[in-house]
């Protein structure tokens, strides 16, 4: 099976017990397939299932959603609040690029929105991942000044979160909400 009709793109080879078979994903809206016997057997032949592309796919969102958050027009009828909530799950949830995308859309988000728009208090989870890292940043002298992506990524969402919500005059409710009682009580201590 291919993407192509020469079966070079994207090809996918199985022979023998349907156990050998596995679910594979061809990008485009054509498959291509072909069908040699050995004539080993006498059984009732081959059998496949063909489902069209899949909703909620990372890319396509994430490129839909990119695309729609630059449209300046197009943002006030958007249900920011909703994609906000989402994007903070998602955010939380993927791991590698697909998390850095998911931040990058949050970023946009959070550059576009108005107040009341998005409730930074969903950021908890991340900010404390971001702490997290920041403390052992510290503490790692094999490769001072050296971030990763991730925490970069983090470092300026909420450097600009920070910088919108004393815009919008809630900071004090921010920082309160971001962080636990135990930390809060820490830092008073300090």
């Amino acid at each position: 099976m291919s993407s192509s009709s020469d079966f070079q793109q994207d090809r996918h080879s199985f022979s023998g017990s349907p156990q050998k078979w596995t679910d594979f994903e061809l990008p485009g809206d054509t498959l291509y397939y072909r069908f040699t016997s050995d004539m080993s057997n006498t059984e009732w032949g081959y059998k496949f299932t063909v489902t069209a592309g899949h909703l909620g796919r990372f890319q396509t969102g994430f490129e839909i959603l990119k695309q729609m958050l630059s449209e300046e027009r197009v943002i006030p009828h958007l249900p920011l609040a909703k994609i906000w909530e989402w994007q903070v799950g998602v955010a939380c949830r993927q791991t590698g690029h697909q998390r850095l995308k998911a931040i990058h859309l949050l970023l946009k988000i959070v550059q576009c929105s108005r107040q009341g728009d998005c409730d930074l208090t969903l950021l908890k989870p991340l900010w404390q991942l971001f702490t997290h890292m920041e403390n052992n940043s510290c503490h790692d002298t094999a490769k001072p000044g050296i971030l990763l992506p991730l925490h970069r990524a983090l470092a300026e969402l909420f450097f600009v979160t920070e910088n919108r919500v004393t815009e919008l005059g809630s900071l004090q409710e921010y920082l309160l909400a971001l962080n636990t009682e135990d930390h809060l009580h820490r830092c008073t201590a300090q």
